[in-house]
């Protein structure tokens, strides 16, 4: 599945650069708002050891990552939510994407404008939080009006049904809490996504820090307000140097591990980035391997065989037999399928196997 996640936050936070070092583009980074004029989308390969190790084993003529897509999205300001600065136009891009990135400025430098003219990382998210709560309120109102009625007259049950989740929802929102914090059972979860509310979706804060606090964070009193949000809403927070960031996109491989390590960092920004938002998402990963190609496949955690089978092909989920199924940590220490066979760490699974992360699957299936 090919996953995506915007990148949001004021103008001017670094959420250019950013993209420019993750997705290795060069996108438009000026130092005034609205340097963004249009979403910027670019998709990445998933960087994964695991599908590395395949391919020193099987040396496949042919090897495919997962892939993720990113989405910079201009600046938003105090009320986007009613058209102020490039408004609705850019709320309706986020509503496109799995997960939101909101990148928080954490740095002071003089010769780069802050919208609001002095630093305040809780101030800045606040903004942007409310922005998107006012714009899934003005959904929630409208929907609420052409169900309220039916569903007080004529007691349609899915009328009521619905009814119900919004003003639950609309609750939230008046409150300045957002809609994922609201508890749904399972069929609301259901009911809910044809709204594709903003606040809904799984945020990770992005706190783009001052070089020198890259290799630790915690020293930046700016870092440390962004984490007590994340903390109290129970998101995600990582810190990032976009400038740092650029600079890594822009070397070969070896010398970038060798930048890495003298920062005291083992893995980019990009790869801490990807890796927290699968596990925001609930994904994993299974392979399918040999000697034409080895090849990564997202999945949700939970998703039985045919599911999976059928990321790769409907057909394969409709004629579903059975999955020939071993870890790909086993073949790293067995080095071979045969030598996997011998010591019966190959498995037949059915239609009731769940699959797990890291599984190398074959599929037997008959239409």
């Amino acid at each position: 599945m090919a996953l995506k996640a915007g990148i949001v936050g004021l103008p001017n936070v670094g959420k250019s650069t950013l993209f420019n070092a993750i997705t290795s583009s060069h996108v438009e980074a000026a130092n005034y708002p609205f340097a963004t004029i249009n979403p910027n989308s670019g998709i990445v390969e998933v960087n994964d050891e695991r599908v590395d190790k395949l391919v020193e084993l099987f040396q496949p003529r042919k090897t495919v990552k997962t892939t993720f897509e990113f989405i910079d999205i201009a600046g938003l300001v105090k009320g986007a939510s009613k058209g102020e600065g490039l408004g609705n136009q850019f709320l309706g891009n986020i509503r496109a994407c799995d997960a939101i990135c909101h990148v928080v400025r954490c740095f002071e430098n003089n010769d780069i404008i802050h919208v609001e003219n002095t630093l305040n990382p809780t101030r800045d998210i606040e903004t942007i939080n409310l922005e998107l709560m006012l714009a899934d309120l003005d959904t929630v109102v409208k929907r609420i009006s052409k169900v309220e009625t039916k569903a007080h007259t004529t007691k349609e049950k899915s009328a009521v049904a619905e009814f119900n989740l919004l003003s639950k929802i609309k609750k939230a929102l008046d409150e300045e809490k957002p809609a994922r914090s609201v508890s749904l059972t399972e069929d609301e979860q259901v009911l809910v996504k044809q709204y594709n509310l903003l606040t809904i979706k799984p945020i990770i804060y992005v706190a783009n820090v001052a070089e020198e606090d890259y290799v630790d964070p915690n020293k930046s009193k700016y870092y440390q307000e962004v984490k007590a949000i994340a903390e109290k809403e129970g998101a995600e927070v990582i810190a990032i140097s976009a400038n740092i960031e650029y600079e890594l996109a822009e070397l070969p491989k070896e010398e970038k591990i060798e930048y890495l390590a003298s920062l005291g960092a083992s893995a980019t920004g990009l790869d801490r980035l990807v890796a927290t938002t699968y596990r925001l998402l609930n994904l994993a990963t299974f392979f399918t391997v040999g000697a034409d190609e080895v090849r990564a496949w997202t999945f949700t955690k939970g998703m039985l065989a045919p599911q999976c089978a059928g990321t790769i092909h409907s057909d394969f989920e409709r004629g579903f037999i059975r999955a020939e199924v071993y870890s790909c940590d086993d073949v790293f220490e067995y080095k071979s399928e045969k030598a996997l066979k011998e010591a019966g760490k190959i498995r037949s699974e059915g239609k009731a196997y769940q699959v797990q992360d890291g599984d190398c699957m074959l599929i037997r299936f008959n239409v």
